[in-house]
């Protein structure tokens, strides 16, 4: 337990009890209040962080339930379902103590934050889905190995081109943390617009992401399958939908779905970005999202 920090959006570390379940978030930045859920699921949160925001907004990133300082549950892997992910984000946002917050949901976060949206709306300002879909599953499957592909023929002559393909093959047989590791580590020059191009850049964070096996199960080992298509225009709070022109597992087919089926929903389509824009295109990253969130 990391030692009392003072107040809930001071800058630092600060951990929560839900349900008998450590939740630990992190505070940096100032102006109006953004909480942010990073992907994965599993993936550590510092991925995510997003030092040009936090000159203009106070960003609140959480640190999922089953990885990095948060507890585990007792059906560890198992168990962590959209339903326990919102259960744990409310419960960051009463403590927060503030009347209203947008959230951020990036890849598998976008998928948390559109169900906590739908489900526990009252306190939320607005949402930004970033890098999120409407659906999983054989069809967002079979688009996301079409986009694997036609990655695979731009960069047939790259040496690094193996090293992606034989990660991306061992995706459906992860059952450890190191093979999630090896995973991510192995598939994100795919996640990035021309990450061989600006390998400078993004190597650092290449070497280092880390994460931990969530199955994806229930806690009596079902699927926990997302479909919001017929529950979201029922959503009555203001959305902004980013995606990155290039993004191989959410791309613009999902995102322009979600902006048609989300009422006065608002797209970005950042043209020089994959699955980070907003390590990819920071400056057109923040200045969308610190737009919409002081706009509301």
């Amino acid at each position: 337990m990391n030692a009392p920090t003072a107040g809930p959006l001071a800058t630092g570390t600060h951990t929560i009890t839900v349900n008998g379940v450590d939740q630990r978030y992190h505070v940096h930045g100032t102006g109006p209040v953004c909480v942010a859920h990073s992907g994965g699921p599993g993936i550590a949160w510092e991925y995510l962080r997003m030092p040009e925001l936090e000159r203009r907004l106070t960003m609140v990133y959480v640190e999922p339930a089953g990885t990095g300082g948060s507890g585990r549950l007792p059906t560890h892997p198992h168990g962590y379902t959209r339903e326990l992910y919102s259960r744990h984000l409310d419960a960051v946002v009463d403590h927060l103590g503030v009347p209203t917050v947008h959230l951020l949901g990036h890849s598998h976060g976008g998928f948390v934050v559109q169900y906590h949206a739908l489900h526990r709306p009252g306190r939320i300002a607005g949402i930004v889905l970033y890098d999120s879909a409407p659906v999983t599953g054989p069809e967002h499957g079979a688009v996301a190995m079409r986009k694997v592909e036609e990655f695979a023929t731009r960069h047939a002559e790259h040496p690094g081109l193996p090293e992606v393909l034989k990660a991306f093959q061992s995706v459906p047989s992860m059952a450890s943390d190191e093979d999630v590791v090896a995973a991510i580590r192995g598939l994100l020059p795919a996640y990035f617009a021309d990450y061989w191009g600006r390998e400078s850049e993004f190597a650092a964070m290449r070497d280092t992401v880390t994460g931990w096996y969530i199955s994806g199960l229930d806690a009596d080992l079902s699927p926990d399958l997302i479909d919001d298509r017929g529950t979201l225009g029922s959503l009555t709070v203001p959305a902004l939908v980013v995606v990155g022109r290039h993004d191989v597992i959410c791309g613009v087919r999902w995102a322009e779905e979600l902006q048609k089926l989300i009422p006065g929903a608002e797209l970005l389509v950042l043209e020089d970005s994959g699955h980070f824009g907003h390590l990819e295109q920071a400056g057109e990253f923040a200045d969308a999202v610190a737009a919409f969130v002081t706009a509301g």
